[in-house]
């Protein structure tokens, strides 16, 4: 799945991305680290990996990034 970059903290190397819909989903140490990136810059495109559901109307949405890199082609 590709999303944009929206936020990234060097020091805890975690952050939001956003999903082409708008939708914010925050990544953790671990996706990040999985990754091999270094820095993470708001409006790059990246490849995510994703575990869970998106929850529907009011719903609780169990998505969680596993897995963030860089998009290439």
């Amino acid at each position: 799945m590709q999303a944009t970059a929206y936020t990234y903290d060097p020091e805890t190397r975690s952050g939001q991305v956003l999903l082409d819909d708008g939708t914010p989903v925050p990544f953790d140490a671990p996706a990040f680290d999985k990754g091999g990136l270094r820095l993470l810059r708001p409006g790059q495109r990246v490849r995510i990996e994703v575990e869970g559901e998106a929850g529907s109307e009011g719903g609780k949405d169990d998505r969680r990034i596993t897995l963030v890199t860089l998009q290439t082609f």
